[in-house]
């Protein structure tokens, strides 16, 4: 294979494979503030607004359901390759489309890619990583994400002063996708992939790569690995069996939950708060662009304390966070009566908000479930996962237009806060702690569990 005879620092291996999340932040960044300038020139109504938003979202469920399952069959390098050129055709329909259905159709398209990296990435680089780097390694995904969410706020300053501008903030996720494209072509397959039709001695190959050529390391994995792939490939009938039950709750419940705290509403329309709270455009996509900086930051942290902090506290603290944020928030819009110091405290709770956000739930739902299910069906597991997730992100995100009219900002985001302080119990009660313990390992506690009815023991 020409890939063994090309040597790649490791780290640029996890680069360029979490680099579709620099593409899937920007595709659903970049939005926020394009919105503004779609709106006026098509003449949009809040629910035509919603659509525009969250076409993305409908086409990333789809390829989450589509693609995402593919990758036990073809690979997972193949379907990153795959992603990048959606990622370029959407990129560009949407750039060139002359009204709004071709815009949103468009969209659709890039969403498919979006839906497709996020069932595709997190295992890629799950397995690919050695068990004490495994939740860092897998959280630059998130970093990716944030780094183009930041990128999509640049971009949306620097061509917010063009009338075709919301076309090159569109259109400017073309220039990625194409790198992403030929860094594709030089990524390892996942060894666990390779072990599985039948290719030990690359999958030998990749590990050394990856463990630094520790033999000791690289055959140890090697022989778990092979006991993993013994097992047949299951199917959707065993996705919902006794044995990946708890696994399946962990994954449903954390997918739903990020997406149902208002994460994304955020994201995607803080540009429309802050014009609301009194700033005017140019000042609330600058000020975009100084959560998005912070973001990034919180993010960069994230990573490199990921594998020194369990799982679950993480999460457990970052609903806290999160929930508090929201209802300072909250009350300061609802009885400030929109005063300037209104407008200073809703960026401050906004902006830790999100902080709360990028440094606990949004990086480590993405680690969990590449993480909690089992080889044989790990890629239709997060697959799934990744559907619900993106089916919570697109009813959410298409239903905030119309709620903002209805409750205002105040209200909404009361509701919002609540459902965080609800996460905080789930975490508790439903998830298993996944931290330095190898993929082997959580499928053999998930197969010791399987005969038992006692899936409780596991949250301890």
């Amino acid at each position: 294979m020409i890939l063994m005879k090309i040597k790649i620092n490791s780290f640029l291996v996890y680069v360029f494979g979490a680099l579709s999340g620099l593409l899937f932040g920007y595709d659903t960044g970049v939005i926020s503030g394009a919105i503004l300038f779609i709106q006026k020139q098509m003449h949009l109504d809040s629910w035509q607004q919603g659509w525009v938003v969250s076409a993305v979202l409908l086409g990333a469920v789809l390829g989450a359901a589509i693609i995402g399952p593919m990758s036990d069959k073809y690979g997972r390098k193949k379907l990153i390759l795959l992603a990048s050129v959606i990622f370029l055709v959407g990129a560009l329909g949407s750039a060139f489309s002359p009204e709004i259905w071709t815009l949103i159709l468009s969209r659709i398209v890039l969403g498919m890619a979006v839906g497709a990296s996020s069932a595709l990435i997190p295992t890629y680089l799950a397995e690919l990583s050695p068990a004490e780097k495994r939740g860092s390694m897998s959280s630059l995904f998130q970093l990716m994400v944030m780094s183009g969410i930041l990128l999509a706020y640049i971009t949306n300053y620097t061509f917010s002063g063009f009338y075709t501008g919301w076309r090159w903030m569109l259109g400017f996720a073309a220039i990625p996708a194409a790198i992403l494209f030929l860094g594709g072509l030089v990524l390892p397959e996942s060894p666990r992939f390779l072990v599985k039709v039948g290719q030990s001695d690359e999958a030998r190959e990749v590990l050394s790569q990856m463990n630094k050529h520790n033999e000791s390391a690289v055959n140890n994995e090697l022989v778990e690995i092979k006991r993993q792939a013994e097992i047949k490939s299951g199917g959707v009938k065993e996705l919902f069996g006794k044995l990946v039950r708890p696994a399946l709750i962990i994954g449903i419940g954390l997918a739903i939950f990020q997406q149902i705290m208002g994460c994304n509403t955020v994201l995607y329309y803080a540009p429309t708060i802050f014009t609301d709270v009194g700033f005017g455009v140019q000042a609330a996509l600058l000020a975009h662009i100084g959560i998005g900086i912070f973001n990034v930051i919180v993010t960069a942290v994230a990573v490199v304390i990921m594998d020194k902090i369990d799982r679950k506290k993480m999460l457990v603290y970052g609903a806290i966070g999160m929930g508090v944020s929201l209802l300072i928030m909250s009350f300061s819009m609802k009885f400030s009566h929109g005063s300037f110091t209104a407008s200073i405290i809703c960026v401050v709770a906004l902006t830790v908000y999100i902080a709360f956000f990028s440094a606990t739930w949004g990086p480590v739902m993405w680690v969990m479930i590449g993480e909690v299910f089992p080889l044989n069906i790990r890629g239709l597991g997060n697959s799934f996962s990744s559907v619900i997730n993106w089916a919570a992100n697109m009813l959410v995100s298409l239903t905030f237009p119309t709620l903002l009219n209805f409750f205002g900002t105040g209200s909404l985001f009361i509701g919002y806060g609540v459902i965080c302080f609800a996460a905080i119990w789930f975490v508790h009660s439903m998830v298993f702690e996944t931290r330095n313990r190898s993929l082997e390992e959580i499928e053999a506690t998930l197969r010791a569990h399987s005969d038992k009815n006692h899936d409780q023991n596991l949250c301890s």
